[in-house]
């Protein structure tokens, strides 16, 4: 990505040689981009464009500096609109706070994809989809914000496939991964308002994920119906298990209903799975135990391969999120283990 002094690149006006260049450079994600002119960078700016050149943070493992032009430049690539803008700021310097752990995702060899999510007033401009097919293709919100931020992390943090990005097989998400709560499908208050923003407010989250894992149940019982999601949470090869992780459960409206029927809250289902889902110790290999043992002594004790272990340090720490269309699906979203979600106020 040029700096904002270099002098500008003079190409012949056609759009595939323009992309081809961007793609050669290693700019591009692999797919078409919108070339970042001056016109379009000034329009993505908007009244930001007075204070272009502040670094609103240092990402690694490059610790390019991310300022609002080198932001607004790879928004323009991924085509998303003006008003997007200040969300993307926000999630950048979200990932760029210590408990995101940044410097670990970024050269890692796991398949780590950032997953956006909106929350709060935005939902009534409709730019977002939290419904059907909210993790999936259509919707130019998701897709675009989403794919900013996965050239973010090439262009200025330097994370680039077989360079510093480590990454063993990568997953579909880190070309986009991006949706919207649906808080008015949430019956045990809105994830938004967890984290502490009011109504008025829009938030965005950044988090970790290794994966998603659709949990298609029938059942009817709160309980037979957590007792199917803890056992898919299970898994022997977990980061998760490993270091004590932040599970994330993005619950269709069907089953949100049926969890709360008969009176759970949010903190009793988060309880129960935390309880379900302990995995003892000789579920998993060996060397992953070792490797289990040094991470979490200090915080479950000494460990044998009867020792229980839970997916998370602390039952609060499994997330509930509520999207989705109709239908019997609930998605599982394995985190990174050593990470944490990093939410941070939309400001316009």
């Amino acid at each position: 990505m040029p700096a904002p002094q270099s002098p500008k690149i003079d190409l012949e006006d056609d759009l595939e040689l323009i992309i081809d260049y961007y793609n050669a450079n290693h700019w591009g994600d692999g797919l078409p981009i919108i070339p970042p002119t001056q016109a379009r960078i000034e329009k993505m700016l908007g009244h930001l464009l007075p204070i272009k050149d502040k670094v609103i943070t240092n990402l690694p493992p490059g610790y390019g500096d991310a300022t609002i032009e080198l932001i607004a430049v790879n928004a323009v690539m991924a085509g998303c609109k003006p008003k997007d803008l200040p969300i993307i700021i926000a999630a950048t310097e979200a990932m760029a706070d210590p408990q995101f752990n940044l410097s670990a995702l970024q050269p890692t060899t796991n398949p780590v994809g950032i997953w956006v999510i909106v929350s709060g007033a935005v939902a009534h401009e409709g730019r977002f989809n939290m419904g059907l097919n909210c993790l999936g293709e259509g919707n130019p919100g998701n897709a675009t914000v989403g794919r900013a931020i996965r050239l973010i992390l090439r262009n200025l943090g330097g994370a680039l496939p077989g360079e510093m990005d480590r990454s063993t097989h990568g997953q579909p998400g880190r070309y986009t991964f991006c949706c919207m709560e649906d808080a008015n499908q949430t019956p045990w208050g809105s994830f938004h308002q967890a984290r502490g923003f009011n109504e008025q407010q829009t938030s965005v989250t950044v988090v970790a994920i290794e994966g998603t894992m659709n949990m298609n149940s029938h059942a009817k019982d709160p309980d037979e119906l957590l007792q199917v999601f803890a056992k898919t949470m299970i898994h022997p090869p977990s980061n998760e298990y490993t270091h004590g992780g932040e599970p994330w459960l993005m619950i269709g409206p069907e089953h949100a209903e049926i969890l709360v029927r008969t009176g759970y809250t949010k903190l009793q289902i988060q309880e129960k799975l935390w309880h379900l889902s302990k995995m003892p110790g000789f579920e998993m290999a060996q060397r992953d135990f070792t490797r289990a043992k040094h991470s979490r002594s200090a915080e479950l004790g000494e460990l044998n391969a009867d020792s229980l272990l839970p997916i998370s340090k602390k039952p609060e720490e499994i997330q509930l999120l509520v999207c989705g269309g109709p239908g019997t699906h609930t998605v599982y979203l394995p985190s990174f283990g050593n990470s944490r979600a990093v939410s941070r106020l939309v400001e316009n």
